[in-house]
Protein backbone atom coordinates (compact mmCIF):
# COMPACT_ATOMS: atom_id res chain seq x y z
CA UNK A 1 0.00 0.00 0.00
CA UNK A 2 1.63 3.23 -1.13
CA UNK A 3 1.21 6.45 0.75
CA UNK A 4 -1.72 8.49 -0.45
CA UNK A 5 -3.61 5.75 -2.24
CA UNK A 6 -3.27 3.01 0.31
CA UNK A 7 -2.07 0.49 -2.29
CA UNK A 8 1.17 -1.41 -2.11
CA UNK A 9 1.26 -1.70 1.69
CA UNK A 10 0.30 -5.10 3.12
CA UNK A 11 -2.47 -4.62 5.69
CA UNK A 12 -1.69 -7.98 7.20
CA UNK A 13 1.71 -6.64 8.22
CA UNK A 14 -0.08 -3.88 10.12
CA UNK A 15 -2.58 -6.19 11.78
CA UNK A 16 -1.90 -6.98 15.41
CA UNK A 17 -4.49 -9.39 16.71
CA UNK A 18 -7.79 -7.62 16.04
CA UNK A 19 -6.20 -4.15 15.86
CA UNK A 20 -5.15 -2.54 12.58
CA UNK A 21 -3.05 0.61 12.87
CA UNK A 22 -3.00 2.80 9.75
CA UNK A 23 -2.20 6.05 11.53
CA UNK A 24 0.48 8.39 10.24
CA UNK A 25 0.36 6.76 6.78
CA UNK A 26 -0.33 10.02 4.93
CA UNK A 27 -3.55 8.52 3.53
CA UNK A 28 -5.82 10.57 1.28
CA UNK A 29 -8.43 7.82 0.97
CA UNK A 30 -9.42 4.72 2.89
CA UNK A 31 -8.57 1.29 1.39
CA UNK A 32 -12.08 -0.05 1.94
CA UNK A 33 -11.73 -3.14 -0.26
CA UNK A 34 -8.63 -4.33 1.60
CA UNK A 35 -10.24 -3.58 4.97
CA UNK A 36 -13.34 -5.54 4.03
CA UNK A 37 -11.08 -8.57 3.42
CA UNK A 38 -9.97 -8.39 7.08
CA UNK A 39 -13.14 -8.82 9.16
CA UNK A 40 -10.91 -9.83 12.06
CA UNK A 41 -9.72 -6.21 12.38
CA UNK A 42 -12.42 -4.85 14.66
CA UNK A 43 -10.22 -1.99 15.89
CA UNK A 44 -9.12 0.46 13.17
CA UNK A 45 -6.84 3.45 13.69
CA UNK A 46 -6.88 5.97 10.83
CA UNK A 47 -5.72 8.97 12.87
CA UNK A 48 -3.19 11.57 11.71
CA UNK A 49 -3.84 11.21 7.96
CA UNK A 50 -5.10 13.53 5.20
CA UNK A 51 -8.62 12.18 4.91
CA UNK A 52 -11.14 14.78 3.73
CA UNK A 53 -14.07 12.41 3.36
CA UNK A 54 -15.00 8.77 3.73
CA UNK A 55 -16.32 6.79 0.75
CA UNK A 56 -19.93 5.58 0.97
CA UNK A 57 -18.81 1.92 0.95
CA UNK A 58 -16.83 2.59 4.14
CA UNK A 59 -20.12 1.99 5.97
CA UNK A 60 -20.03 -1.64 4.81
CA UNK A 61 -17.27 -2.31 7.40
CA UNK A 62 -19.88 -3.36 9.93
CA UNK A 63 -17.37 -5.50 11.85
CA UNK A 64 -15.70 -2.39 13.31
CA UNK A 65 -16.05 -1.96 17.07
CA UNK A 66 -13.53 0.83 17.67
CA UNK A 67 -12.68 3.54 15.11
CA UNK A 68 -10.17 6.35 15.45
CA UNK A 69 -10.49 9.12 12.83
CA UNK A 70 -8.92 11.89 14.89
CA UNK A 71 -6.64 14.54 13.45
CA UNK A 72 -7.80 14.34 9.84
CA UNK A 73 -9.60 16.90 7.71
CA UNK A 74 -13.02 15.29 7.57
CA UNK A 75 -15.74 17.79 6.70
CA UNK A 76 -18.62 15.34 6.89
CA UNK A 77 -19.45 11.70 7.48
CA UNK A 78 -21.32 9.47 5.00
CA UNK A 79 -25.11 9.76 5.20
CA UNK A 80 -25.47 6.06 6.05
CA UNK A 81 -22.78 6.14 8.75
CA UNK A 82 -25.35 4.58 11.07
CA UNK A 83 -24.86 1.23 9.36
CA UNK A 84 -21.79 0.70 11.60
CA UNK A 85 -24.15 -0.67 14.26
CA UNK A 86 -21.41 -2.59 16.13
CA UNK A 87 -19.36 0.55 16.73
CA UNK A 88 -18.77 1.21 20.46
CA UNK A 89 -15.85 3.67 20.44
CA UNK A 90 -15.54 6.60 18.01
CA UNK A 91 -12.86 9.27 18.06
CA UNK A 92 -13.44 12.28 15.80
CA UNK A 93 -11.13 14.71 17.56
CA UNK A 94 -9.70 17.63 15.60
CA UNK A 95 -11.57 17.43 12.27
CA UNK A 96 -13.72 19.91 10.38
CA UNK A 97 -17.14 18.51 11.18
CA UNK A 98 -20.08 20.88 11.59
CA UNK A 99 -22.94 18.39 11.83
CA UNK A 100 -23.48 14.65 12.02
CA UNK A 101 -25.68 12.58 9.67
CA UNK A 102 -29.13 11.73 11.03
CA UNK A 103 -28.32 8.02 10.68
CA UNK A 104 -25.85 8.57 13.53
CA UNK A 105 -28.82 7.87 15.84
CA UNK A 106 -28.72 4.21 14.74
CA UNK A 107 -25.36 3.60 16.48
CA UNK A 108 -27.18 2.00 19.41
CA UNK A 109 -24.02 0.32 20.78
CA UNK A 110 -21.95 3.53 20.87
CA UNK A 111 -20.55 4.09 24.39
CA UNK A 112 -17.63 6.50 23.86
CA UNK A 113 -17.46 9.61 21.64
CA UNK A 114 -15.02 12.49 21.24
CA UNK A 115 -16.01 15.49 19.09
CA UNK A 116 -13.60 18.09 20.51
CA UNK A 117 -11.85 20.60 18.25
CA UNK A 118 -14.50 20.53 15.49
CA UNK A 119 -16.41 23.61 14.28
CA UNK A 120 -19.66 22.00 15.45
CA UNK A 121 -23.06 23.57 15.27
CA UNK A 122 -23.58 25.38 18.59
CA UNK A 123 -26.47 23.15 19.64
CA UNK A 124 -24.54 19.97 18.83
CA UNK A 125 -21.41 21.33 20.52
CA UNK A 126 -23.36 22.03 23.72
CA UNK A 127 -24.84 18.53 23.68
CA UNK A 128 -21.47 16.84 23.07
CA UNK A 129 -19.60 18.67 25.82
CA UNK A 130 -15.83 18.70 26.28
CA UNK A 131 -14.93 14.98 26.58
CA UNK A 132 -11.96 15.71 28.85
CA UNK A 133 -12.09 12.35 30.59
CA UNK A 134 -13.57 8.89 30.22
CA UNK A 135 -16.80 9.84 31.97
CA UNK A 136 -17.42 12.91 29.82
CA UNK A 137 -16.72 10.96 26.61
CA UNK A 138 -19.23 8.31 27.65
CA UNK A 139 -21.78 11.01 28.50
CA UNK A 140 -21.08 12.61 25.12
CA UNK A 141 -21.93 9.34 23.40
CA UNK A 142 -25.23 9.02 25.28
CA UNK A 143 -26.26 12.68 24.88
CA UNK A 144 -25.31 12.88 21.19
CA UNK A 145 -27.22 9.67 20.46
CA UNK A 146 -30.28 11.06 22.26
CA UNK A 147 -29.94 14.35 20.40
CA UNK A 148 -29.61 12.64 17.03
CA UNK A 149 -32.55 10.36 17.83
CA UNK A 150 -34.63 13.44 18.61
CA UNK A 151 -33.59 14.99 15.29
CA UNK A 152 -34.38 11.73 13.51
CA UNK A 153 -37.80 11.54 15.20
CA UNK A 154 -38.54 15.13 14.26
CA UNK A 155 -37.49 14.48 10.68
CA UNK A 156 -39.63 11.35 10.66
CA UNK A 157 -42.58 13.37 11.93
CA UNK A 158 -41.95 16.04 9.32
CA UNK A 159 -41.69 13.35 6.68
CA UNK A 160 -44.92 11.79 7.93
CA UNK A 161 -46.62 15.19 7.93
CA UNK A 162 -45.34 15.81 4.44
CA UNK A 163 -46.55 12.40 3.29
CA UNK A 164 -49.89 13.01 5.00
CA UNK A 165 -50.16 16.42 3.37
CA UNK A 166 -49.28 14.88 -0.01
CA UNK A 167 -51.87 12.14 0.52
CA UNK A 168 -54.49 14.69 1.50
CA UNK A 169 -53.55 16.81 -1.48
CA UNK A 170 -53.78 13.75 -3.69
CA UNK A 171 -57.18 12.90 -2.20
CA UNK A 172 -58.27 16.48 -2.75
CA UNK A 173 -57.08 16.37 -6.36
CA UNK A 174 -58.87 13.05 -6.85
CA UNK A 175 -62.04 14.46 -5.27
CA UNK A 176 -61.81 17.54 -7.49
CA UNK A 177 -61.22 15.31 -10.50
CA UNK A 178 -64.21 13.15 -9.60
CA UNK A 179 -66.33 16.27 -9.06
CA UNK A 180 -65.15 17.65 -12.39
CA UNK A 181 -65.91 14.38 -14.16
CA UNK A 182 -69.34 14.23 -12.49
CA UNK A 183 -69.99 17.82 -13.55
CA UNK A 184 -68.93 17.02 -17.11
CA UNK A 185 -71.17 13.94 -17.13
CA UNK A 186 -74.08 16.01 -15.82
CA UNK A 187 -73.39 18.67 -18.46
CA UNK A 188 -73.27 16.06 -21.23
CA UNK A 189 -76.46 14.52 -19.87
CA UNK A 190 -78.19 17.91 -19.80
CA UNK A 191 -76.97 18.76 -23.30
CA UNK A 192 -78.19 15.39 -24.52
CA UNK A 193 -81.59 15.96 -22.89
CA UNK A 194 -81.79 19.46 -24.41
CA UNK A 195 -80.85 18.10 -27.82
CA UNK A 196 -83.48 15.38 -27.49
CA UNK A 197 -86.10 17.95 -26.44
CA UNK A 198 -85.14 20.20 -29.37
CA UNK A 199 -85.45 17.32 -31.83
CA UNK A 200 -88.79 16.35 -30.26
CA UNK A 201 -90.09 19.92 -30.69
CA UNK A 202 -88.89 19.97 -34.29
CA UNK A 203 -90.60 16.65 -34.90
CA UNK A 204 -93.84 17.90 -33.31
CA UNK A 205 -93.64 21.12 -35.33
CA UNK A 206 -93.07 19.21 -38.57
CA UNK A 207 -95.90 16.84 -37.72
CA UNK A 208 -98.25 19.72 -36.91
CA UNK A 209 -97.27 21.52 -40.13
CA UNK A 210 -97.85 18.34 -42.09
CA UNK A 211 -101.26 17.84 -40.46
CA UNK A 212 -102.15 21.47 -41.13
CA UNK A 213 -101.11 21.09 -44.75
CA UNK A 214 -103.16 17.92 -45.10
CA UNK A 215 -106.12 19.62 -43.45
CA UNK A 216 -105.81 22.63 -45.73
CA UNK A 217 -105.52 20.42 -48.81
CA UNK A 218 -108.55 18.41 -47.73
CA UNK A 219 -110.52 21.57 -47.09
CA UNK A 220 -109.63 22.97 -50.51
CA UNK A 221 -110.68 19.67 -52.07
CA UNK A 222 -114.02 19.77 -50.26
CA UNK A 223 -114.59 23.36 -51.30
CA UNK A 224 -113.90 22.42 -54.90
CA UNK A 225 -116.38 19.55 -54.86
CA UNK A 226 -119.14 21.10 -52.71
CA UNK A 227 -120.79 24.53 -52.39
CA UNK A 228 -119.04 26.85 -50.04
CA UNK A 229 -122.16 27.32 -47.90
CA UNK A 230 -125.30 25.19 -47.45
CA UNK A 231 -127.48 28.31 -47.17
CA UNK A 232 -126.70 29.46 -50.72
CA UNK A 233 -128.90 27.98 -53.52
CA UNK A 234 -127.14 25.51 -55.79
CA UNK A 235 -125.68 27.07 -58.87
CA UNK A 236 -124.88 25.40 -62.13
CA UNK A 237 -121.19 24.81 -62.69
CA UNK A 238 -119.52 27.69 -64.43
CA UNK A 239 -116.75 25.78 -66.08
CA UNK A 240 -118.99 23.27 -67.87
CA UNK A 241 -121.81 24.99 -69.91
CA UNK A 242 -124.62 22.66 -71.02
CA UNK A 243 -125.12 21.68 -74.70
CA UNK A 244 -128.59 23.22 -74.69
CA UNK A 245 -127.19 26.66 -73.92
CA UNK A 246 -124.71 26.32 -76.78
CA UNK A 247 -127.52 25.29 -79.13
CA UNK A 248 -129.60 28.19 -77.85
CA UNK A 249 -126.82 30.63 -78.59
CA UNK A 250 -126.49 29.30 -82.11
CA UNK A 251 -130.24 29.49 -82.63
CA UNK A 252 -130.38 32.99 -81.23
CA UNK A 253 -127.62 34.06 -83.57
CA UNK A 254 -129.39 32.47 -86.50
CA UNK A 255 -132.67 34.04 -85.36
CA UNK A 256 -131.00 37.39 -85.07
CA UNK A 257 -129.68 37.11 -88.60
CA UNK A 258 -133.10 36.07 -89.83
CA UNK A 259 -134.80 38.93 -88.03
CA UNK A 260 -132.34 41.35 -89.50
CA UNK A 261 -133.04 39.94 -92.96
CA UNK A 262 -136.81 40.02 -92.36
CA UNK A 263 -136.62 43.54 -91.10
CA UNK A 264 -134.69 44.56 -94.17
CA UNK A 265 -137.15 42.78 -96.45
CA UNK A 266 -140.30 44.10 -94.70
CA UNK A 267 -139.37 47.60 -93.72
CA UNK A 268 -137.15 48.72 -96.57
CA UNK A 269 -137.63 49.15 -100.27
CA UNK A 270 -136.00 45.73 -100.75
CA UNK A 271 -139.24 43.93 -99.95
CA UNK A 272 -140.20 43.83 -103.63
CA UNK A 273 -136.94 42.24 -104.60
CA UNK A 274 -137.04 38.55 -105.54
CA UNK A 275 -134.80 37.61 -102.63
CA UNK A 276 -136.93 39.37 -100.06
CA UNK A 277 -140.11 37.86 -101.54
CA UNK A 278 -138.59 34.40 -101.04
CA UNK A 279 -137.48 35.33 -97.51
CA UNK A 280 -140.91 36.64 -96.57
CA UNK A 281 -142.53 33.50 -97.87
CA UNK A 282 -140.08 31.32 -95.97
CA UNK A 283 -140.66 33.32 -92.79
CA UNK A 284 -144.36 32.78 -92.92
CA UNK A 285 -143.85 29.06 -93.44
CA UNK A 286 -141.40 28.85 -90.50
CA UNK A 287 -143.74 30.74 -88.19
CA UNK A 288 -146.52 28.40 -89.02
CA UNK A 289 -144.29 25.38 -88.42
CA UNK A 290 -143.06 26.68 -85.05
CA UNK A 291 -146.54 27.19 -83.80
CA UNK A 292 -147.22 23.53 -84.39
CA UNK A 293 -143.93 22.32 -82.90
CA UNK A 294 -144.69 22.02 -79.16
CA UNK A 295 -141.44 20.32 -78.21
CA UNK A 296 -139.36 23.23 -79.42
CA UNK A 297 -141.68 25.63 -77.65
CA UNK A 298 -141.22 23.74 -74.39
CA UNK A 299 -137.46 23.77 -74.84
CA UNK A 300 -137.50 27.47 -75.55
CA UNK A 301 -139.64 28.01 -72.48
CA UNK A 302 -137.28 25.93 -70.32
CA UNK A 303 -134.23 27.80 -71.54
CA UNK A 304 -135.93 31.12 -71.02
CA UNK A 305 -136.61 30.11 -67.41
Amino acid sequence: MSRGSGKGLSLKDKLDGNELDLSLCDLNEVPVRELAALPKATILDLSCNNLISLPSDFCSLMHLVKLDLSKNRLQQLPLDFGRLVNLQHLDLLNNRLVTLPVSFAQLKNLKWLDLKDNPLDPVLAKVAGDCLDEKQCKQAAVKVLQHMKAIQSEQDRQRQRKLQAEREMEKKREAEQRAKEAQERELRKREKAEEKERRRREYDAQKAAKQEMEKKTKKETVHTRKPASSSRPPQPPRHKPSWSRSVLRVLLFVLFCILCTLAACKLTELQHQPVCVSVNTLYEDVVAALQNHKMLQNMLQHNSQ
